[in-house]
């Protein structure tokens, strides 16, 4: 059975967008649904199933989720080869990833997410155009019977046209205007602010690199102060390549094409991994060799993806007005203090376990890397669900978001769960990859029941992060994430001091759980962009389970 799109849903024609705010009295009283949230289980015997929409979803996903876990697997990488040399270098360098990522998350992140929105939406708007031009091409004389559609080159950026074609003279113009590279004025703002984000980082980190420690936890006195503050200044020289790197994916995402992200995070992670044994073992840098290997990395990756972006889209904007800096930006603003809130928790977390001593910092490390490189691929669904949803939108498509949404809800929780099972059985053995320490292999048989539990709870929260983006409910998701980050750091605080290493685990397992409740409770209002659901049939969606 293929997706019904349609979902059975009433006409859109007549609907407000639903990006505005409305009032139920706005709608008809007999089409409110008391069960919105039933709309998450449509079609769930089709989950899995490769229809249109499902292979739109892997074709964007799967690359997106390869080059997200890529970094994290080649931190992981880097952690095992410095678990080599000692634990206290081991939790050296784990702090000062954790610093150096969740800095960066705070600067780029809003710029991706952004990004990935706008340009989704403004490369759905021009194909929507480029359609009209042919629908007007075909009103020249052409009547769109089946013979003559047969014949007509279909309009595909990815394809070029067929020049044995009847009408080769008038279709020329159709196919300079297909190969001319895409006006996306957000590609162009990205670079910029990405740029000087870059630099700001770099300088932020490299002179404030001893304070930034010491509110880490690594205190003067600590063994860890020195190889921490050798491998976070070097490594904070890649900083511009990595914001560069990590805005040119964001347009990509928009353009829907993830693999060649994929392909460059792929090339820069495998030059980081054969450069590291070299630079730390055979140079004898120890710590500093790894930074350095990483952001000569991160540079590399940057000039792959910079050569290709430059292919597909003209980053010289006509004019200043055209880069749409000020919409960028305050967007933006919104999810900075998202982002800041969400960091905030996970970098609290790691800072109480560098109180806690070395060895238990060291273990929360091994953990924490394996949390977020698993827990990341499910936002390869959350990069396909907001591209889909975005274009969506901006074609008043309700009837595909509702079915994207859904789908994309529902192949979370199933990867969460294959997750946890993968995790609860294999991270028992594959411990001791990363440390041969008895103390630190004990803690870290402690975290992972946390690690593996959680995972279904993380993969929804990276989902609806990616839904609501795709709907660009940015001011919901900031706003819900800062009361989510006010119990979540509570929770950190109180847990940690009365329960140690255990008790931290316990609150980032609460914090995932607010953030999936919070995404849950949008859809179930029907508020903000989902006030169209207020029009769904209840019978409908039960009829699809």
């Amino acid at each position: 059975m293929t997706v019904n799109y349609k979902c059975r849903l009433p006409e859109y024609g007549d609907l407000v967008h639903p990006r505005m705010a409305e009032d139920d009295d706005s709608f008809p009283s007999g089409q409110k649904t008391k069960m919105p949230l039933c709309v998450i289980f449509k079609d769930l015997r089709n989950v899995l199933k490769m229809d249109e929409l499902g292979s739109e979803i892997a074709q964007i996903a799967f690359p997106a989720a390869m080059a997200l876990a890529a970094d994290p697997i080649a931190s992981l990488i880097d952690t095992a080869f410095i678990g080599q040399i000692g634990p206290v270098e081991l939790a050296a360098v784990g702090v000062s990833i954790a610093l150096f990522n969740q800095v960066s998350r705070i600067a780029i992140f809003p710029l991706v997410s952004v990004t990935t929105s706008f340009v989704a939406e403004e490369d759905a708007l021009q194909r929507t155009s480029t359609s009209g031009q042919e629908n007007e091409y075909l009103e020249m004389g052409f009547a769109p019977n089946s013979e003559m559609k047969e014949l007509i080159p279909k309009f595909d950026s990815d394809k070029s046209m067929d020049s044995s074609a009847p009408l080769a003279g008038e279709n020329s113009k159709m196919s300079k205007f297909q190969h001319e590279k895409r006006q996306i004025p957000s590609a162009s703002s990205a670079l910029v602010i990405g740029g000087v984000l870059g630099l700001v980082q770099a300088v932020f980190l490299i002179f404030g690199s001893k304070p930034l420690l010491n509110f880490m936890g690594v205190k003067s006195d600590s063994p860890m102060l020195n190889p921490a503050r050798q491998y976070l200044t070097l490594r904070s020289l890649g900083a511009p390549a990595v914001l560069l790197s990590l805005a040119m994916q964001g347009v990509f995402r928009g353009l829907k094409d993830t693999k060649t992200p994929l392909y460059a995070t792929i090339a820069g992670d495998v030059t980081n991994i054969i450069l590291d044994p070299i630079f730390m073992f055979v140079f004898r840098l120890g710590v500093s060799g790894a930074a350095i290997a990483h952001v000569i990395s991160q540079y590399l990756m940057s000039l792959i993806l910079l050569w290709r972006l430059i292919e597909k889209v003209d980053l010289v904007s006509p004019s200043f007005k055209d880069l749409k800096l000020g919409k960028l930006l305050k967007n933006g603003c919104l999810l900075l203090v998202r982002v800041i809130a969400v960091t905030f928790c996970v970098t609290l977390a790691a800072s109480m376990a560098a109180r806690l001593g070395s060895t238990p910092m060291a273990a929360f490390q091994v953990c924490l890397q394996v949390w977020l490189a698993t827990s990341l691929l499910a936002d390869g669904l959350a990069v396909a669900g907001q591209a889909i949803l975005a274009s969506a939108f901006a074609k008043r498509d309700y009837s595909k978001a509702t079915a994207t949404a859904s789908r994309v809800l529902q192949l979370g929780f199933v990867l969460g769960l294959v997750l946890s099972v993968f995790l609860g059985v294999g991270l028992q053995y594959a411990s001791r990859l990363f440390t041969k320490d008895i103390n630190v292999l004990h803690l870290i048989s402690i975290g992972i029941p946390f690690v593996a539990a959680s995972q279904p709870l993380n993969a929804l929260a990276f989902v609806f992060d990616g839904v609501n983006f795709g709907a660009s409910d940015f001011a919901y998701s900031a706003y819900s994430m800062v009361l989510v980050a006010i119990v979540s750091i509570l929770c950190v605080l109180v847990l940690s001091a009365s329960r140690g290493f255990v008790g931290i685990w316990v609150a980032l397992t609460i914090y995932m759980s607010l953030r999936t409740f919070a995404g849950f409770w949008r859809i179930g209002t029907r508020s903000g962009p989902w006030s169209f659901l207020r029009t769904l049939s209840l019978p409908s969606i039960v009829d699809d389970l």
